[in-house]
């Protein structure tokens, strides 16, 4: 249960008033936190903000390597969305905005992800794919704006957490035939990671633990270099220092329908960072919700207005405070100082860009599948009933939608497997509940009443078993 310690905004701005001193700001305390607005000493909190960079490093340069955008590119503008959300959330949100995997499904819908092993992305459908993404940062925004000054409780009643789940679940298994095309390039190299990724998972404990996928791509990526499948070329004709390659966006309305359910997924997973930073911190942070959703927003627009994919909030970060148990913003400060460093070394953006198709099946296979469980995981969290025949509908039509890529293209837009199955999460679920409401058949209704016939003597000695409602 998270305790509500919260004080005046103006004592938690912290880019205003700057960050105090933990302590001695060399020693934590056993048990301690260091919150927010605290901070270690300098050299230790950039040693945090490194860490924080190589947690985030793995996912956010996968991004850009499975949709053939410009690695570079993808991570300068996390570290401008980062310096960014920071400001807006006034220093108060510990979080590393990288890469959003939400994303991937209509990037490939509109790219085909045809750039890899070094081929070039076509440019048009690279300009249309940031437009789709300019489309969910501005959608994204304005519901930050709507959340704080309206409240997040709309959007609790619109996704409760069978239909959230069941829309994060079918976008990582809508992905699927993606890795397929991926492994069949080099399935030995394809094999070699996805082992690599699942021997180091149980290996190491830790933080080692925690990267096993940025591991696993190491190590795959050593296997194709001996199998001669990497090409260098690039790498020496690229300078050592310089800024990223930006590209222009251009707008299709026809892709509307395959990019803004992307919208419900940064919803969910936004709401879900705050809710763990509070429960890890103690504090009701509802209050930054809205200001965290803008951020993300305003941040995934310039990404997609120069070249980035768009951003998220990280759970991969959050590892790495539940372990430390340091939320200091100021680490995030210097993780994002050292990500724009980083991306201005085209060198290194091209020796990323090298990675070939075998390995990028092989971290696929895992992670799309990840992301597909992540669904179940909010279901299990949530402990949804699917003994409630809405529940079980609701994940079984949306589901199939997005997993055999229904299509429908009405007076020239485009609506695919993502944006079908998330409509017909949202549509099934309220449908089904509105009439068995009426008819008298929700079981949860059910217990509800039955509950409340019972009184509270007799709550305790209702049996936990559904009635049948037929």
């Amino acid at each position: 249960m998270v305790k509500s310690v919260q004080t005046d905004d103006d004592d938690r701005n912290v880019i205003r008033r700057g960050w105090r001193l933990h302590s001695n700001g060399r020693t934590i305390a056993q048990g301690a936190r260091v919150l927010p607005e605290e901070r270690l000493s300098w050299a230790r909190t950039i040693s945090i903000g490194a860490q924080h960079v190589v947690a985030m490093f793995g996912a956010t340069f996968l991004v850009p390597l499975l949709t053939g955008f410009p690695p570079s590119t993808t991570l300068f503008f996390t570290a401008i969305g980062t310096l960014l959300f920071l400001l807006i959330t006034k220093g108060m949100m510990p979080s590393y905005l990288g890469s959003s995997f939400g994303l991937l499904a209509p990037i490939g819908a509109v790219t085909g992800f045809s750039a890899t092993s070094g081929e070039e992305l076509d440019s048009h459908a690279m300009a249309l794919a940031q437009g789709g993404i300019i489309s969910v940062g501005v959608t994204l925004a304005l519901v930050g704006l709507i959340v704080h000054f309206v409240g997040v409780r709309w959007i609790e009643v619109t996704m409760p957490p069978v239909v959230t789940g069941a829309i994060v679940a079918l976008i990582g298994l809508n992905l699927a035939p993606a890795a397929w095309d991926w492994v069949k390039a080099a399935p030995l190299t394809a094999v070699i990671t996805i082992a690599a990724i699942l021997i180091t998972t149980v290996a190491f404990r830790g933080m080692l633990g925690r990267l096993s996928i940025l591991i696993g791509v190491l190590v795959g990526y050593a296997a194709a270099w001996l199998q001669g499948q990497i090409d260098f070329s690039t790498v020496a004709h690229a300078g050592w220092v310089g800024l990223p390659s930006f590209h222009a966006p251009a707008f299709d309305l026809g892709y509307l329908g395959l990019f803004l359910p992307v919208v419900l997924v940064l919803i969910a997973e936004n709401i879900g960072h705050v809710k763990s930073v509070a429960a890890m911190t103690g504090r009701d942070l509802d209050h930054l919700t809205g200001r965290t959703l803008f951020a993300d927003g305003f941040s995934t627009i310039l990404a997609g207005s120069g070249g980035g994919s768009g951003t998220t909030t990280y759970a991969e970060n959050i590892g790495v405070m539940a372990a430390t148990r340091i939320f200091s913003t100021a680490a995030y400060l210097c993780a994002a100082v050292i990500a724009l460093i980083l991306s201005m070394l085209p060198k290194f953006g091209e020796i990323i860009a090298t990675i070939p198709p075998g390995v990028l099946g092989g971290a696929a296979t895992v992670l799309y599948g990840m992301i597909g469980l992540l669904g179940v995981r909010i279901w299990v969290e949530n402990k949804v009933d699917f003994s409630n025949p809405i529940n079980l509908n609701t994940a079984a039509v949306s589901l199939i939608v997005a997993i055999a890529n229904f299509t429908w293209s009405p007076g020239g837009l485009q609506f695919e497997g993502i944006a079908l199955g998330t409509a017909s999460a949202i549509v099934v679920y309220q449908v089904m509940k509105v009439i068995a409401r009426w008819r008298g058949t929700d079981p949860d209704a059910l217990v509800e009443s039955l509950a409340e016939a019972a009184g509270p003597a007799d709550a305790d000695a209702q049996p936990r078993t559904r009635p049948d409602p037929g």
